[in-house]
């Protein structure tokens, strides 16, 4: 790692977030989460939209390890694992609204643009 970024993760608390929800399908899994309440993984799979198995897996270890998510898994035949937000998940509630405003408007405008000059 080059020391401007080393440094940058140190002084820089967007830095940390952004490591956190940063990934292939991290915000919206938490996203689907936060709309959806508790969820089963494959609930969770299909919500997310297209993903493989492996990948969404591992995106959740990582939240489940940084504190945004919770798994529970429960003691039957078969396996029953869900998924949910813990207060730290949810307190991102905002910031994953505001960014879903933000896109919406960013999407509408660009196709507008889009169509204008088409």
């Amino acid at each position: 790692m080059r020391d401007s970024i080393a440094k940058a993760i140190e002084v820089c608390p967007v830095e940390v977030a952004i490591c956190m929800i940063g990934g292939a399908w991290k915000l919206t899994a938490l996203s689907c989460l936060l709309e959806n309440g508790t969820m089963r993984f494959g609930e969770l799979r299909r919500s997310v939209g297209d993903v493989n198995e492996r990948s969404l897996a591992r995106q959740l270890r990582e939240l489940e390890t940084d504190g945004l998510i919770r798994r529970e898994v429960f003691a039957q035949v078969p396996p029953k694992v869900e998924y949910s937000l813990t207060h730290w998940g949810e307190e991102l509630a905002p910031t994953i609204k505001a960014l879903d405003a933000w896109s919406t408007r960013w999407i509408a405008e660009a196709q507008a643009e889009e169509a204008a000059s088409a």
